[in-house]
């Protein structure tokens, strides 16, 4: 009876598979949390945007707003900016629970790239691991796309210039791209009342259930190939040292659910995010009002800013338009860089491993990676140069050309320090040895 395995034996049958899994062993290590980090926060934002899903309207009729917030009452807005409005103001705990559930959407894909450069810098993604890394690389991706559905929904003025500039990426895909924005939009930029319909439909059901899937997958091959661990005593290839699933790691998880689902939950309820009152409803001529896109879509932001205004025409028509180059290929070089990088290190020699390596241990992929992020940081902080303007005087072209030299210069020179500097701690470590 002080067994709850036994318990469950005696009712169910045989739990082989289940005491296999409560004695899995996990290793300690407290960069092991950030992938547990990312999946809590996922299981926040469902949560919360349940109870917004209960509330809000995600409709384009435009009506004229009655609500409790005075300085826009009497004013032209959209069914969906109205009952937004409603939700931060007049539902109970309304607010808490959209804040909340934007906080754990920035918590969610923090935890994801942290996570993910852990991956990159200890070789987590060798062999046999190359797919649950790929998983994982996905999973930003699609968690991105997800963020951007959901503050796009609102119909606020950071939803409406956000989309407007998605509207011109996607329709700077050379020769289908003017057709597919179409499509998605049902029509010309606003688009059609189809796609407010559409854009809820994968915000709430579509791309959840892939994340979810993904996530699914991704815990899967872990527990089917094993943790990988950090080098120390008595571990090696053949084991893994750490603690047992149950009772000791399930209790901690717990602890870190628990832990992460109160932060989040503080933040709803002390930190201001996405202020949609003061944005306004979407009007272009609102747009110097410095709403500002969620912090992982500055990357994309910058790219588009930083990119020189080159075209490619053939005969006097266009043929790759300029938002091209920062909206599309610029993303799809980063994600290809980083799926293809576990097969790019198996060529250079890399071999199977379960065990970890320190930045130091490997001076080139450090290198390499430390370059990458350099040149993918540059940009991102190029995304926020209209608000640098403001608080620290400096011409916004000046700043554009800073960046551009700052983009092309730093990551060859992060590249020879990161290199250099890993070198010598590998070499003086072995040393020490």
């Amino acid at each position: 009876m002080n067994d709850p395995l036994d318990f469950i034996d005696r009712r169910l049958g045989s739990n082989v598979p289940l005491r296999k899994a409560m004695q899995y062993v996990f290793p300690e290590h407290w960069s092991f949390l950030l992938g547990e980090v990312a999946l809590y926060s996922f299981v926040v934002l469902v949560a919360t945007g349940t109870f917004l899903a209960l509330f809000f309207d995600h409709g384009t009729t435009q009506i004229t707003y009655t609500g409790s917030y005075a300085l826009l009452r009497g004013e032209p807005v959209s069914t969906a900016y109205a009952s937004s409005l409603h939700l931060s103001f007049e539902v109970p705990a309304g607010l808490l629970m959209r804040q909340t559930h934007h906080w754990a959407a920035d918590v969610f894909l923090v935890a994801i790239v942290l996570h993910l450069l852990r991956i990159f810098f200890t070789g987590a993604f060798r062999r046999p691991r190359e797919l649950t890394y790929a998983t994982g690389v996905i999973l930003l991706g699609a968690a991105m796309l997800e963020g951007f559905a959901g503050y796009s929904l609102i119909d606020d003025l950071l939803s409406g210039m956000g989309l407007a500039i998605a509207y011109g990426v996607a329709s700077s895909i050379p020769l289908i791209g003017g057709d597919l924005a179409q499509l998605v939009w049902d029509g010309p930029f606003p688009g059609g009342e189809a796609f407010s319909s559409r854009l809820y439909i994968a915000h709430v059901f579509v791309i959840p259930a892939l994340i979810a899937g993904l996530i699914g997958a991704h815990l899967a091959m872990i527990v089917r190939t094993h943790h990988s661990q950090f080098r120390g005593p008595l571990r090696s290839e053949r084991n893994v040292i750490g603690v047992q699933a149950w009772p000791g790691y399930a209790f901690r998880s717990i602890g870190l659910l628990l832990a992460v689902t109160a932060l989040l939950f503080l933040l709803g309820g002390l930190v201001q995010v996405n202020p949609i009152w003061q944005w306004g409803p979407y009007e272009p001529w609102r747009g110097t009002n410095g709403a500002q896109p969620d912090w992982y879509l500055g990357w994309l932001i910058g790219a588009l800013r930083l990119m020189p205004p080159l075209e490619i025409s053939v005969f006097g028509k266009t043929l790759v338009p300029n938002p091209f180059f920062g909206g599309v290929l610029f993303p799809t070089a980063v994600f290809a860089f980083l799926l293809a990088w576990p097969f790019v290190e198996q060529r250079r020699g890399g071999a199977r491993s379960d065990l970890l390596d320190r930045p130091r241990d490997n001076p080139r992929r450090t290198a390499v990676g430390a370059a990458v992020f350099t040149f993918v940081f540059v940009v991102f902080i190029a995304g926020s140069a209209d608000r640098l303007f403001l608080s620290s005087g400096v011409p916004y072209l000046t700043q554009v050309w800073m960046f551009r030299i700052a983009a092309i210069l730093l990551p060859p020179v992060v590249y020879l320090l990161a290199k250099g500097a890993a070198a010598e701690l590998r070499d003086s470590t072995q040393r020490d040895q």
